[in-house]
């Protein structure tokens, strides 16, 4: 009788620590093959690129480009790649966001190790997976459903981007590089992102971000 083929992996988080302790906790399980660990986002395209592996595991905040722009750039090479995301933020936006840019799963950091297993199940069947922890009547209600004065909620897909990187310490420059973009542009996103929020310095969104549990200082 043939071996099962097992199900191949990527892991791509910026601590080491971290991402080591989830290539382990695959490699125990015998469906799970590692192929490859990485902790930034450009890393994470040449490896997944080259690998081609069945299922990726991101972080959203890698760094040097996007999780969301990562994504979208695989995307483009029509891989057969199944995608998780994880993050330790739990608000409708990013979750809708990531599903959007067509990653097929969403793990929190802080759930335990059987949800991991669960969205490497599920995605890898051909399903979405988000973890079980969030509110998810509220996350896909119907927009007649859903709270009407979200500010959240009026920014676009870019200029959420911008708003997250720009929350978790990055200068423009450094945003511009993330996400592909020329600085003008993210000034330009900026300006209309405060504009939609109703705050007019990076203090005030910083502490709007932690007010809603947005950054690691929340």
């Amino acid at each position: 009788m043939e071996p099962v083929k097992k199900i191949s992996v990527v892991v791509a988080e910026e601590l080491t620590l971290v991402r080591e302790g989830m290539a382990a906790l695959c490699e125990r399980n015998p469906k799970y093959a590692v192929v490859g660990q990485c902790g930034d986002g450009e890393s994470a395209f040449r490896l997944i690129s080259s690998k081609r592996p069945d299922v990726a595991l991101l972080d959203l905040g890698l760094p040097r480009l996007y999780c969301l722009e990562l994504i979208h750039k695989l995307r483009e090479l029509d891989l057969h790649t199944r995608i998780i995301v994880m993050s330790t933020r739990r608000d409708r936006k990013t979750v809708i966001e990531v599903l959007r840019a067509g990653a097929q799963g969403f793990i929190l950091k802080s759930g335990p190790s059987r949800h991991l297993l669960e969205a490497f199940e599920q995605t890898a069947q051909g399903g979405v997976y988000v973890s079980p922890m969030l509110e998810l009547d509220k996350i896909f209600a119907q927009p007649r459903l859903r709270k009407p004065d979200d500010p959240l909620e009026q920014l676009s897909t870019r200029e959420y981007q911008v708003f997250s990187l720009l929350v978790e310490g990055l200068r423009a420059k450094e945003v511009a590089a993330r996400l592909e973009l020329s600085p003008k542009t993210v000034d330009t996103y900026r300006a209309s992102l405060m504009r939609k929020l109703d705050i007019h310095d990076l203090a005030g969104l910083v502490k709007f971000a932690v007010q809603r549990s947005l950054t690691p200082l929340a």
